[in-house]
């Protein structure tokens, strides 16, 4: 292990970016964020101007350095994590084309259309169905509904990878972000002529970039990222990691059999093993080295559901300096009982079905700001344990896992998942957790520490532990019936109110 050194970890989501310095130990010297400006163009597009993120992720770094008062070549490596899916497009120039997020669901008729068309076939290569966010669908609705940016289209990227080819001037990308987006077949993690073609892509091959391991060094920071950002020109920058795979690993957990729970804007859940689950209900599994596997159950219907409550309702006119302080206040004052209302978590969809909507239910006159509130953290907390059952089907399961994400940082939601899930929950001690992930395969690719398991060991540790109540565990059982039979009441209405928009 080197004696000294810092490293530098990148976590780009869909709507912040982070930079943070951390030294060998795991421990963060400094810290720097910018939010982005996401655009909504028409319903259902959500876009990004890549010029401004990359403006503010050489900001971020720039400011992180400086805050930390090191110099540049002490930073022996920089990491990026980055949202998975969604579609960051190069012209044949390397110049930014579009920047399109992992929210956005205007390809949600052409996933329909392409999983009547070939979904099994799809699954059998790369263990995914289509879906509207994924990147292989959304640039199959590019290519149908914009031939033109087709045509013009040099390299596909992942968001991190946009990021990573503004430091090195490579166009690269890594298996966990690719496998994680449908591109490769599995389990071999490797780009395959037949899988395009399944998606009508079958002319994209040339599109792709050169694929390496995530803890593979990609290339060093140009003599004009250094200018740009305030580090050192050869600086290693290493292929980086799919954010949940960087969040679990900076949370703790990377050894087969170990689980993540991400209550971020995504609910992330997900199991680590060495071979790769095949189930047609599961969701998705990323490849991130030799025998290295992530099952993953996910959907956005996590904390964005919060996040949206406190942008429309709680800081309207500035009302609160901790805005997510004051909610959970509120959800601790409210003595949990039967008659609480139902909160569907579907504010940015669901995979169970293109027309799920978000919604409260059950609201009676008694019921106050405490209660809606209470009911929104239970119906994030439900979709997340309906996740896990589709996993426990698929033959992965657990008996512990690390609460990572903003939902982590509550004083109520961890005891909830708990409670619900009826295993003990250990939030990690890092907050930054994707950035943190992706410091360790830092470490990994330049030798600092000699394998993931190593690296986890020195680099991070745990916070806090939740046992679960079983009183509380059987309230939650009831209302966790209810609130599936409530979707299944509501599917109806929602696809007629879908047909009654699209008319």
């Amino acid at each position: 292990m080197a004696k000294d050194g810092y490293i530098l970890g990148l976590d780009a989501g869909n709507t912040v970016i982070k930079a943070v310095l951390f030294d060998l130990h795991g421990q963060p010297v400094a810290t720097q964020a910018l939010d982005g400006q996401s655009s909504t163009p028409q319903p259902g597009h959500v876009e990004r101007d890549l010029n401004e993120l990359w403006s503010n992720a050489r900001q971020v770094i720039a400011g992180c350095i400086e805050k930390a008062g090191i110099a540049p070549d002490q930073i022996i490596g920089v990491g990026c994590a980055g949202h998975g899916n969604g579609l960051y497009l190069l012209d044949k120039a390397g110049k930014p084309l579009v920047g399109i997020q992992s929210l956005d669901t205007r390809a949600a008729g052409l996933a329909e259309e392409l999983s009547e068309a070939a979904g099994d076939a799809l699954h059998a290569l790369c263990l995914q169905k289509p879906w509207p966010s994924q990147t292989p669908v959304l640039l199959a609705w590019i290519k149908r509904h914009r031939p033109d940016v087709y045509a013009q289209t040099g390299t596909v990227m992942l968001c991190k990878d946009f990021i990573t080819y503004k430091l090195t001037g490579e166009r690269v990308s890594e298996v966990s972000d690719m496998s994680g987006c449908g591109l490769t077949q599995m389990p071999d993690c490797t780009y395959d002529d037949g899988l395009l073609a399944l998606y009508g892509l079958g002319d994209a091959r040339d599109m792709l970039p050169r694929l390496i391991d995530p803890a593979e060094i990609a290339g060093t920071v140009s003599a004009e990222a250094a200018n740009a950002t305030g580090l050192t020109a050869g600086t290693p920058v290493i292929g980086g990691y799919f954010d949940v795979v960087s969040s679990a690993m900076g949370s703790g957990v990377v050894r087969a059999g170990e689980a993540s729970i991400i209550a971020g804007t995504w609910s992330i859940n997900q199991v680590f093993s060495d071979t790769p689950a095949v189930n047609d209900d599961l969701f998705m599994v990323s490849g991130f080295g030799p025998d290295r596997f992530v099952n993953i159950e996910a959907s956005a219907t996590s904390a964005a559901n919060l996040e949206w409550y406190v942008r429309e309702f709680v800081e309207r006119g500035a009302h609160y300096d901790d805005p997510f302080g004051y909610c959970n206040v509120k959800v601790a004052e409210v003595t949990p009982a039967a008659d609480d209302p139902f909160f569907h978590p579907f504010l940015y969809g669901s995979g169970q079905g293109a027309s799920f909507r978000g919604g409260f239910y059950g609201v009676a006159g008694w019921h106050g700001e405490g209660h809606m509130l209470r009911a929104l953290f239970e119906g994030v907390l439900f979709e997340h344990r309906r996740h896990i059952e589709v996993l426990k089907s698929a033959e992965v399961s657990f008996d512990r896992a690390v609460l990572s994400g903003g939902g982590s940082r509550s004083p109520v939601w961890p005891q909830m998942f708990a409670d619900c899930l009826g295993v003990p929950i250990y939030v990690a001690e890092a907050q930054e957790t994707g950035a943190l992930g992706a410091a360790i395969g830092v470490s990994v690719a330049t030798g600092t520490y000699g394998s993931y398991e190593e690296a986890i060991t020195q680099m991070t540790r745990r916070k806090s532990e939740f046992q679960p109540d079983t009183e509380m565990q059987a309230h939650y059982d009831a209302r966790y019936t209810q609130y599936l039979a409530l979707i299944k009441a509501m599917r109806g209405f929602w696809e007629s109110a879908q047909t009654a928009t699209e008319g």
